[in-house]
């Protein structure tokens, strides 16, 4: 058995994490967070010529970067119908255009860990089904790749442009060829306080000129001003072994996405879900592992998905939702650029907002 909390995906162990800040530092652009979009701006401000360090409270990967359910999405995290009623037609499609982008450029950088296998929404109800013929709809109407689906899984929508990914195997590997192009990245390095000129942490502080908070759990605790607009959740997911008794194609999403699983290239299977059956306890900023909704997964993969194999890994994570369900990306002090919120979908998203974040932090478009 692996150790408690261990994501199915941290299977390196000869990862080494950056060595912690030691005493003071200074640089044009601190990014505060080592997941996937905290990686993307580190790249995008060193590809810009700007001298950034980039700390992590733990370690690369180490949140929801490296503890998701390896999803690659195109879209938001509201289905693209609904992203149009409430962002407005304009900017949902726009949204939607970016993420299919991103994901061929994804999939082009990381043909290791990365799969285009496309993926699944399949119905729990009939009126899921019906929702997903609106979103079939207003998708073949703004010219987006999907099709209508009936399978052994059930009946809904696929999305052919979507994949599946091994998430930590992506973000090391990020991490990697930003440290061997010269990037000062440090993990075990906690941010205490933060000012566009100053981030004061528990290895010493920062000198600055501008800070990107790349930071998706716990956002509003490090940024209290975002709390009325962002919320701390608990993802859970579970894995097993290989297993030779079902065989899943592609990633499905099911019951509006609330439960999402793959099959991984050896057999094994990664479940993630019923966050909404205790949201009681699901609003929190722990990020260990609950009996009852492990139990509801467990008993969800031998029950609907049928197999048997043993299970091998139990973990969490903390993600953020926002209030308005668009990510966040914005100045919220002086300075200070927040990217976060991605509502469990960051995969994708993340990296935009970072880009996004970037060029307003160099003054640019």
């Amino acid at each position: 058995m692996h150790a408690p909390n261990t994501p199915a995906w941290d299977d390196e162990p000869t990862w080494q994490p950056p060595a912690p800040l030691r005493g003071d530092a200074r640089a044009d652009v601190c990014v505060v967070g080592l997941g996937g979009s905290g990686l993307v701006a580190v790249r995008a401000l060193r590809e810009a010529g700007v001298r950034v360090i980039g700390i992590d409270a733990a370690d690369v990967g180490a949140g929801a970067a490296g503890r998701n359910g390896g999803l690659l999405l195109a879209g938001i995290a509201d289905f693209h119908h609904d992203a149009v009623r409430l962002l407005g037609h304009e900017i949902a499609v726009a949204w939607y255009r970016r993420t299919l982008h991103e994901l061929d450029a994804v999939f082009a950088a990381f043909p290791q860990c990365t799969r285009r296998t496309g993926s699944l929404r399949i119905a729990a109800s009939d009126a899921e089904l019906d929702d997903c013929r609106a979103q079939f709809a207003q998708l073949q109407l703004d010219g987006f790749p999907a099709e209508w689906y009936a399978g052994p899984e059930g009946e809904g929508l696929l999305v052919p442009t979507d994949g599946v990914m091994q998430p930590l195997t992506r973000v090391r590997a990020m991490a990697r060829e930003a440290m061997h192009a010269g990037a000062m990245l440090h993990s075990c390095t906690r941010a205490l306080d933060i000012t566009n000129t100053c981030v004061r942490t528990n290895q010493g502080v920062i000198t600055c000129d501008r800070v990107i908070v790349a930071v998706d759990g716990r956002l509003e605790a490090l940024l209290p001003e975002l709390a009325p607009r962002v919320r701390t959740a608990r993802l859970q997911m579970l894995a097993t072994a290989p297993a030779f008794d079902v065989r899943i194609p592609r990633p499905v999403y099911w019951r509006n996405g609330y439960e999402y699983w793959q099959q991984l290239p050896d057999g094994s299977i990664a479940l993630g879900g019923f966050r909404d059956t205790d949201v009681e306890h699901e609003w929190t900023h722990d990020a260990t592992p609950s009996a009852p909704i492990q139990e509801r997964l467990e008993q969800f993969l031998r029950a609907h998905i049928g197999t048997r194999a043993l299970i091998t890994h139990r973990w969490a994570a903390s993600v953020s939702y926002s209030s308005s369900g668009a990510p966040i990306c914005e100045e919220v002090r002086t300075g200070v650029f927040a990217i976060g919120a991605y509502s469990g979908t960051g995969n994708i998203v993340g990296a935009l907002c970072a880009r996004d974040a970037v060029r307003w932090a160099l003054g640019r478009e």
